[in-house]
């Protein structure tokens, strides 16, 4: 298990499923939950049993033995009593103790506007709710966290009554009382001033719960814990209610290599990235690329001044190591680049370029010329390897040339739409033509240069198109604007982007789509015909 000093606190699988658009199954809890605990977090929230019939189901399935834990404590998420009931009484409570999560946490009132208002009951009964409820879980063998609601709001209106809450809770044998920005409005001054008034002032053990509204989520949490507090909550990739929870997987890299807090066990850290895209796999959303230390482009550079710095010397231009969290530097080549960009991008694509600076001076102008007619390499990897491939050895000998292609779009009286293409290529010095249907032009165009080149290379068996992308290009309107295309392209094991620019959006698309074949042909190394 992870040391007790400091607590990462993970509710994706409650707080995190409250966002709009989100919706985990219980086998998705399932496996989320098996994530966070591969990465190492300390605890893991699963949600509200005897509230929800997924929550329900999911502890009952853990507790069964689904979820063989490592390092994480699973939690059991619920409220304090109802006024005027007891605790034992209490349906909601005793689902807590059934689902024999080990540890339990509670949300209570401690904004007094909240406890008369929406408990609608007197200050003194919330307080005897939570020392009842915390006292009788204690007593059943459980671990208690008190998550603070509305705390920071609260106690600019009250500032004695939040820390009467701890103080019952602390007194019937909670563990942490968790301050909770609720409504998401503080900022990070006004955090690391309350936590260091109530750590000075209560001398119990603080945690932080900080929502995203104001975007300083992550902000408030490490101002949280440079005033003292050793809890921090959080949900995968920031997910949660309106703009979101504080993004557990930043906080814990900017504790683990700025604050030197090891907040997960030794060697977990490098799981970060992996864990955040498997993450937001599950949960159908795709990764944010600029999202910190975990995105795709956290540690991409595009500028040429920073790409001169960085052949010098990474951390010129990086504020950390990327692999510690798991990620990649990338250049990006773009209108932008310089010579030391398409230096570093070929050392990056596995080609030496050192000894050929012509070759270096002619990519860099013909990206420059390409991109100001609207082609763009940055996420077309593929594209300009077979740029700068072709620049370097002279020109790639062609698995095939075209004679021609055409495509026939076919609306029939019964609204059926059918697209036919032809397409004539030689290979090797044989003529070869052939037809193919398809579900739209481009479709059926992919179908028919395949049928084409089958005979020849029957490689491209294993290649798939797994994602077309098409935007039109500003400077033109309408029917007459320019087409970019993107094609990414899967062999099952690696995968790979073209790019083609035309004013006509089928011929950009057959661009792309003969680079992306001709790029799959050559990572396995088939031969060109003779």
């Amino acid at each position: 298990m992870v040391s007790d000093a400091f607590h990462v606190f993970d509710t994706t699988l409650r707080d995190g499923a409250q966002g709009e658009g989100m919706s985990f199954s219980v086998a998705d809890k399932l496996s989320i939950a098996r994530l966070l605990d591969e990465l190492g977090v300390g605890f893991i929230e699963g949600g509200w049993p005897g509230a929800l019939p997924k929550d329900t189901e999911f502890f009952a399935r853990a507790a069964a033995g689904e979820l063989a834990l490592q390092h994480a404590t699973l939690v059991a998420f619920g409220s304090t009593r109802k006024a005027g009931k007891k605790a034992h009484e209490d349906p909601q409570v005793l689902a807590l103790r059934d689902s024999l999560a080990p540890v339990v946490t509670l949300v209570a009132k401690s904004d007094v506007r909240h406890v008369t208002q929406a408990l609608r009951t007197t200050y003194e009964e919330n307080l005897a709710m939570v020392s009842d409820t915390v006292r009788f879980l204690v007593g059943e063998g459980r671990r208690v966290f008190l998550d603070c609601e509305h705390f920071f709001d609260g106690y600019a209106h009250d500032r004695d009554y939040g820390l009467r809450v701890l103080e019952a809770a602390f007194s019937a044998g909670a563990d942490v009382g968790v301050l909770c920005d609720t409504n998401g409005g503080q900022l990070p001054m006004g955090v690391g001033r309350v936590v260091r008034e109530v750590v000075e002032r209560g001398g119990v053990r603080v945690g932080i719960h900080a929502q995203n509204d104001t975007s300083c989520a992550v902000a408030n949490t490490v101002a949280a814990v440079a005033a003292g507090a050793t809890h921090v909550q959080g949900t995968a990739n920031g997910y949660g209610e309106r703009p979101g929870n504080a993004d557990l997987f930043v906080v814990i890299a900017n504790l683990a290599t700025k604050m030197g807090i090891p907040a997960l066990p030794e060697g977990c850290l490098g799981e970060l990235m992996r864990v955040s895209h498997a993450i937001a796999e599950i949960a159908n959303k795709a990764p944010n690329p600029q999202q910190a230390y975990v995105g795709t482009s956290a540690f991409a550079h595009k500028a040429g001044l920073h790409a001169s710095a960085i052949k010098i010397s990474p951390e010129l231009y990086n504020h950390v190591d990327p692999a510690v969290v798991g990620n990649d530097q990338r250049i990006l080549v773009t209108e932008m680049a310089g010579r030391a960009s398409v230096e570093l991008k070929g050392r990056e694509l596995g080609i030496d370029l050192a000894g050929h600076p012509e070759a270096v001076g002619r990519v860099v102008d013909r990206v420059k010329d390409l991109e100001a007619e609207g082609w763009s390499f940055e996420a077309a990897d593929a594209s300009f390897e077979l740029m700068l491939r072709a620049e370097l050895d002279g020109e790639i000998d062609p698995y095939f040339t075209l004679e021609s292609w055409r495509v026939i779009v076919e609306h029939r009286a019964d609204e059926m739409v059918v697209s036919e293409a032809t397409v004539k290529v030689g290979i090797g010095g044989e003529r070869v033509i052939a037809t193919a249907e398809g579900n739209g032009p481009v479709n059926a165009l992919d179908s028919a240069l395949r049928a084409a080149l089958a005979r020849h290379y029957p490689q491209l068996d294993g290649l798939e198109l797994a994602d077309y992308k098409v935007r039109i290009l500003e400077g033109r309107h309408g029917t007459d604007a320019v087409t970019r295309v993107l094609i990414d392209t899967t062999d099952g094991q690696h995968d790979w982007t073209t790019v083609g620019v035309h004013g006509n959006v089928i011929e950009a698309s057959w661009r792309a789509l003969v680079d992306a074949l001709t790029f799959g042909l050559r990572r396995n190394a088939v031969p060109t015909p003779v």
